[in-house]
């Protein structure tokens, strides 16, 4: 197994499961679209987290199987981590806010899609810049 998968896998074992319409619209889930400031350059980046196969760094688009996605689910508007990378390098991460969150709102893929179309690739791109 991955590190990151068995990051993830402890993440999993922490939570608390609660049904999309008990989730905060504040909390990061899959496909949620987000604000983060970067602790390293103090800027305010957008991202969402998605699947493996989804993902796209220049979109981006951050994989739940990623050390990032892993330690991104569940977190919260205002709650920040730490991590170190794989040069040694110390990373902090601070959740800002939670533009849109499909699972609480239930309105699943044809949200997801419509949110991709809608905003082009130079904006995804300009966003999380």
């Amino acid at each position: 197994m991955p590190p990151s998968a068995k990051l993830l896998a402890l993440e999993l074992a922490l939570a608390r499961v609660v049904s999309p319409a008990s989730l905060p619209p504040n909390v990061i889930s899959m496909h949620s679209v987000f604000e983060f400031r970067d602790g390293i350059t103090d800027q305010v980046r957008r991202g969402m987290l998605v699947y493996p196969g989804e993902e796209d760094d220049g979109l981006g688009r951050i994989s739940i199987l990623s050390p990032l996605g892993a330690a991104l689910i569940g977190l919260s508007e205002g709650q920040s981590f730490q991590w170190r990378s794989a040069t040694g390098l110390q990373w902090t991460l601070q959740v800002i806010r939670v533009v849109c969150q499909p699972e609480s709102t239930n309105v699943g893929n044809d949200y997801r899609e419509s949110e991709a179309t809608a905003l082009s690739r130079a904006e995804l791109m300009r966003m999380t810049r």
